[in-house]
């Protein structure tokens, strides 16, 4: 999911949400294998909780509305007592929360049905509120390190109303090298909307403006490929329909490389300027600062994963062995190792991701059976309703919602256990946390969503019987390190050399965002794969890259989610305690931080060699598996 970007900071947060997740919808869905038919029938979910009806939302709206007017009435006078300058952090606190809640209703009733106008407006007039609470509220930060730190201490003491805000506090006067003064927070503040600007253009040409080809499989079946029906079938049991697919998939995007390249090239360049105007080096030391992410840790992971390579490259060879291939192509990439008839219902998810996350505790397993029974989620595909999955945890006074477009087979079991992952972590926070502190930051947001994931790999692997049974649930494991760890990285290289491009002033464009990638799928995959040149188009495809620099941060969470599985699976003494501190923290800390209180330093290479050795275990049981 998400998603979301540094979440204390609403606004940013739900752009990010809307990239990562809601906003990369498109109209329609397609069938596939073990995919229940789309149809015409209602949302699952009861938004009633959020708000009764669309005429209640439009009253919050005005008061929301007003809150917001009123934030600038305390500009210049944040320094006047510890009382007045608790005021006005409330109300700014306020005014969020009830944002949180305006946008996850717009946002969820405009992801319903994406062909219904009213619901994309009100989701873009959610938008634009978050855009002038941003802008009200700008005057804070100068003012509050003008205040300076002695005064700000003696507020704390003197208002015990004030701890909520510490963190916050704290966290501005950290950032005193890179804040400017009112009037130019203002500026960047307003640039927030527009800035976002080319993200909204990909998931346009992406959802209706690119033509997308319709090709008829071996089974006589046709198939419309746009993303999702991409999805569906690029792990087609045909060799042939997966080239296919794949020709002409990524053909289609092609032929939209120049536009896509320009426009992700702006995308870029929004970045580097917020980063030259708050005085930061390059775009990345920006992105990490914030929330104080060492920048070892984006070197480390990138230096291990490419070490790690050789193993990479050992499973592919396993790939090709066990699929019978004489050699391998890219679109080779998604089919299972060993196929499983076994499809799962709803309940039966619910009740295998139960039985998984039992290392957690009765009281983590209670909670997720009482929240896995109510209307919070939106689990099928539905003509019209936007495809992918996410959770949305932006109602803190509420509850997380989790839009799902579930398939009957094991991948649909992984993303029910790994959404509801997300709302789990976000209901642990939210009853541990006040709202100022509740919102646990991005470099742990996939930590919970990919830590049910391994355990229920873990327990499947565990009660399955047969050797097809258990190459089936190894290669599972196998394929989401592959596309979570290794492949996230790859993206993460990616943006790291677009940027460093603009940045020494080199020309860029989709063609050589096209040759560049083309180069780092070779490298990441190595000589004994065929890639055509034509599927590096990919990068087009990944909605991420306008999020800022996000990806690596689901390697990062892979690489500790399967640091406290293999703990909570081997009943190490206080693992499950360490491991629901994470959790319960909230945005009480900076991600890093809440990770090295819990034994992991994810800035030092050994987090990273033990997935890959974990890689290299599984490469292990496979093979011995197959003799």
């Amino acid at each position: 999911m998400r998603s979301d970007l540094h979440r204390r900071d609403l606004l940013v947060s739900t752009l990010a949400l809307a990239g990562a997740g809601s906003a990369a919808a498109q109209a329609g869905t397609q069938d596939g294998p073990g995919a229940p038919p789309a149809s015409d029938a209602p949302a699952q979910w009861d938004l009633r909780d959020l708000y009764p009806s669309d005429a209640a939302w439009e009253a919050d709206r005005q008061a929301v509305a007003a809150l917001i007017a009123r934030i600038g009435s305390y500009r210049g006078r944040l320094g006047t007592d510890a009382a007045t300058l608790r005021a006005a952090l409330q109300l700014q606190s306020d005014a969020q929360r009830q944002l949180g809640r305006l946008y996850t209703y717009a946002s969820l009733k405009a992801d319903e049905d994406v062909r219904i106008a009213a619901n994309q407006e009100r989701k873009q007039i959610g938008l634009a509120l978050y855009g002038q609470a941003a802008e009200a509220s700008a005057f804070t930060a100068p003012e509050l390190l003008a205040i300076g730190r002695t005064r700000l201490e003696a507020f704390l003491a003197a208002d015990p109303g004030l701890a909520k805000f510490r963190f916050q506090i704290e966290d501005v006067l950290r950032q005193q090298p890179h804040t400017l003064d009112a009037e130019a927070e203002a500026v960047i503040a307003a640039t927030a909307v527009p800035f976002a600007g080319p993200g909204s253009v990909q998931q346009q040409l992406a959802a209706s403006d690119i033509p997308r080809p319709t090709v008829t499989l071996s089974d006589g079946s046709r198939v419309r490929l746009d993303d999702q029906g991409y999805e569906l079938h690029r792990d087609a049991p045909s060799r042939a329909d997966r080239k296919l697919v794949f020709d002409q998939f990524w053909a289609s995007y092609k032929q939209f490389e120049n536009s896509m390249g320009a426009n992700l090239d702006t995308q870029v360049r929004t970045e580097i300027f917020t980063a030259r105007v708050r005085k930061f080096p390059n775009a990345l030391s920006a992105a990490l600062y914030g929330p104080a992410i060492p920048e070892a840790v984006y070197r480390t992971l990138v230096a291990e994963v490419n070490r790690g390579l050789p193993q990479f490259h050992r499973y592919l060879e396993l790939r090709r062995r066990m699929l019978g291939l004489p050699d391998l192509h890219y679109y080779d990439i998604y089919p299972p190792l060993v196929t499983l008839p076994r499809r799962f219902t709803l309940e039966e998810m619910r009740a295998l991701t139960l039985a998984a996350i039992a290392p957690l505790g009765p009281r983590y397993g209670a909670l997720f059976a009482k929240a896995t029974a109510a209307r919070w989620m939106d689990p099928r595909p539905r003509t019209g309703k936007a495809p992918g999955a996410y959770m949305n945890p932006g109602a803190y006074d509420v509850h997380p919602y989790l839009l799902l477009n579930l398939s009957d087979k094991y991948d649909g079991l992984t993303t029910y256990a790994h959404e509801w992952g997300h709302a789990m972590h976000s209901l642990l926070g939210n009853a541990a946390q006040p709202f100022e502190t509740a919102s646990y930051p991005t470099f742990i947001a996939e930590i919970a969503s990919t830590c049910h994931e391994t355990l229920l790999a873990h327990a499947m692997l565990a009660s399955a019987r047969t050797k097809e049974e258990k190459l089936f649930y190894i290669g599972q494991q196998l394929e989401t390190i592959r596309g979570t760890l290794y492949r996230q990285t790859m993206f993460a290289e990616f943006q790291a050399a677009i940027h460093d491009l603009a940045e020494r002033g080199e020309g860029t464009s989709g063609g050589r965002f096209t040759s560049l990638y083309l180069d780092l799928l070779r490298r990441y995959h190595g000589p004994r794969m065929t890639i055509d040149p034509t599927y590096a188009a990919e990068w087009c495809f990944v909605p991420h890259f306008y999020g800022g620099f996000y990806v690596f941060q689901y390697a990062t969470s892979i690489t500790a989610a399967t640091y406290f599985a293999d703990q909570l699976v081997g009943g190490e003494a206080g693992a499950r305690d360490r491991y629901l501190g994470v959790l319960q923290a909230g945005g009480s800390d900076y991600g890093y931080a809440i990770l090295k209180k819990a034994g992991l330093d994810m800035a030092s290479p050994a987090p990273y060699q033990a997935i890959i050795a974990r890689f290299g275990a599984l490469l292990d049981q496979a093979e011995a598996l197959l003799g």
